[in-house]
């Protein structure tokens, strides 16, 4: 049997069920990989057989999988991109992604942020995988948190990428970390984001942000 066969029989044989919850999702994933370690060629596999709209990433040999995200999640998502695109354009600094983007920035490690920042040089035409950012961005859903807090940031961190960012639109704040920090910045009021070398600083006033991101038109404000 190939490695290519066992992937499908294991994929087909042991169904990664989406959680609600972060803790739930983790454990699944633990259940998932108690006999071995997820290589890189059967993790691709089994997630080019998945349904849309589920988000697989692997860490250290486990397979993360979280649903599709809230309308709010996808609107942060396309504003903060929005917002980080002519900036990053103007001050030659690289190019804006949004997920889904592979980045690997290790050997059994591919995440997919959901905003990413990649420096001038690093794209390809004959490779679809990133392996140096200047920003990560995840934008906190209770499906993700956990493994945006404690089981990719620390991935980021060793990896030195210069700041990885937590949004979270329900305490309406910004987590931020650099490489060495053991605590991270916490934004409520003003980002100011000045990377390496950069003319001028990104300021992005958050209560607008947030505000943006959770207002509906008045004719559809009822839940």
């Amino acid at each position: 049997m190939t490695a290519s066969d066992q992937a499908r029989r294991t994929f087909r044989g042991d169904r990664l069920l989406l959680a609600s919850t972060a803790e739930q999702i983790m454990a699944m994933a633990a259940q998932r990989t108690a006999d071995r370690r997820w290589t890189e060629d059967e993790f691709y596999e089994a997630r080019d057989a998945a349904p849309p709209g589920e988000r697989w990433e692997l860490v250290d040999g486990s397979v993360l999988a979280t649903p599709s995200p809230h309308w709010t999640h996808q609107r942060a998502v396309v504003r903060l991109t929005v917002l980080l695109d002519p900036y990053v354009r103007a001050q030659g600094l690289g190019e804006v992604f949004a997920s889904p983007l592979d980045v690997k920035l290790e050997p059994g490690l591919v995440l997919q942020p959901d905003v990413l920042v990649v420096p001038n040089g690093e794209l390809r035409r004959q490779s679809d995988i990133v392996r140096h950012l200047l920003l990560a961005v995840e934008m906190v859903s209770p499906s993700s948190a956990r493994h945006d807090r404690v089981t990719k940031r620390p991935r980021y961190q060793r990896n030195r990428v210069p700041e990885y960012w937590i949004v979270d639109d329900k305490s309406q704040t910004i987590e931020r970390w650099t490489p060495d920090d053991e605590r991270p910045e916490l934004l409520a009021e003003q980002l100011v984001w000045n990377p390496d070398g950069a003319r001028d600083p990104l300021v992005l006033d958050l209560a607008e942000f947030f505000a943006d991101v959770a207002a509906l038109p008045d004719d559809d404000a009822s839940e």
